[in-house]
């Protein structure tokens, strides 16, 4: 049956989100606004980023078997959805940790787990982990036969794994002192260094994962890893997402977490989870800019005998925004379902098709949303002294980021729907 009622514990959970968000997600801004690089912005976050670790909600994002407290993917939608609402900027490092965990969370083995995963289960310190995937020329087509392929490659000399390319827009990687965050899992191509990819040949079939420490890095020469640059942003003003470059690095082959072949299938299934987790990004956001309209809305007539919100053409907007709001939480809370759904019948493919949904429309509409919800307020949106422009500023990064909504989801939605074996409803009624 379908059930939308939060259990208490999950009520719990929102109000602790909540809580904190209000609390100290809140005064982010106050910390980061008036400095005027991306590192630094990134840097005076370090001690929110400490309460969370203290509050739990690092720990939050480990599946509880594996020893933190996460019971399920809809515990993570309310909370993403609670920061999100207040600060999305500081909340993406505090999330891109989670993000950055699992790939080895899950292709770990039990003694990667132990060694590499424990340390993220403590309520203290400020450690923080990352997915490096993406690449200065772009990694829409990485898998596509016949082109480029990743251009970060790894091979195998004795017990080592020699790493070397360049890597863009991977979350937290650069970490707080611009060496490296404490865990990056890697994704490279097969291959001593430039090296073209043999165009007759599987892609997949020469992607690897590989896992790299600040000890790793503190082993390595200095010019083995470096940060070329931290792009300044338009939004997400304090995220860290750095130009970083590996040189003939070394790391032990125990190091490795997917072998050639498997890393392809993880990096998949990471950024399928991911995608459902945009879409709570997508709500709060939403959520955010509706309620500040609606509350000016409620309070001012702009000169006139009665409160705006009472102009039909202002309640026509508010009732459109409110109407995907509400559409975009129930679509990402189904995602979170099927994806982590016991039906051994639904296949992977048709519980991606859902994420993939998710966070196309979910994040197409939150740029639609901000923008009428400044219609009604009108000009005086446009004020800094207003919330709208740094939440449209954000909101223009959703459909961008985490597999573009053109270049990259869209078109695993197209393959996914041209298989002769598609069923077009198979992961709500599962055959």
């Amino acid at each position: 049956m379908v059930n939308f009622n939060l259990t208490p514990e999950q009520k719990a959970l929102r109000t602790n989100a909540r809580a904190f968000a209000q609390n100290v997600l809140s005064t982010a801004p106050t910390l980061y606004s008036h400095l005027p690089t991306q590192t630094q912005r990134f840097q005076s976050t370090r001690p929110i980023y400490q309460a969370a670790v203290s509050a739990g909600l690092i720990k939050g994002q480990v599946p509880l078997p594996l020893g933190g407290s996460s019971t399920g993917l809809i515990d993570a939608a309310i909370v993403v959805e609670e920061f999100h609402a207040v600060e999305p900027s500081t909340a993406i490092t505090i999330l891109g940790t989670g993000l950055g965990l699992t790939p080895l969370i899950l292709a770990g083995s039990k003694e990667q787990h132990e060694k590499f995963l424990t340390p993220f289960l403590e309520l203290e310190g400020d450690r923080m982990a990352s997915f490096v995937h993406s690449e200065p020329g772009g990694t829409a087509n990485w898998l596509e036969m016949g082109g480029k392929g990743l251009g970060t490659t790894a091979w195998r000399e004795g017990d080592e794994w020699v790493l070397d390319g360049e890597k863009l827009w991977a979350t937290n990687s650069g970490g707080w002192d611009n060496r490296g965050a404490d865990l990056q899992c890697v994704v490279a191509r097969e291959s001593k260094p430039h090296t073209p990819q043999d165009p007759d040949s599987d892609p997949s079939s020469h992607i690897l994962i590989l896992l790299v420490t600040r000890e790793d890095i503190a082993r390595n020469p200095p010019a083995a890893y470096q940060i070329l640059s931290d792009p300044d942003l338009g939004g997400h003003r304090s995220v860290n997402g750095p130009h970083s470059r590996f040189t003939a690095f070394r790391v032990p082959s125990s190091n490795l977490l997917c072998a050639p072949g498997q890393g392809a299938a993880i990096v998949e299934r990471t950024f399928g989870m991911s995608a459902a987790i945009v879409g709570a990004m997508c709500v709060g956001v939403m959520r955010h800019a509706f309620e500040a309209a609606l509350a000016f809305c409620k309070s001012d007539d702009r000169g006139g005998v009665k409160k705006i919100v009472e102009h039909q053409s202002v309640a026509d907007r508010l009732i459109s925004a409110k109407c995907k709001i509400e559409a975009a939480r129930a679509l990402t809370w189904k995602a979170m379902c099927v994806l982590e759904g016991g039906d051994e019948s639904v296949g992977w493919e048709q519980r991606l098709e859902v994420a993939l949904e998710t966070k196309i429309w979910c994040g197409d509409q939150a740029r639609m949303v901000v923008l009428e919800c400044m219609d009604v307020v009108g000009m005086k949106s446009y004020a800094k002294d207003m919330p709208f422009s740094t939440l449209l500023e954000d909101a223009a990064c959703l459909p961008l980021f985490d597999g573009g909504n053109v270049g990259v989801r869209r078109r695993q939605l197209e393959k996914i729907f041209q298989r002769d074996d598609y069923e077009p409803w198979g992961a709500t009624y599962p055959s």
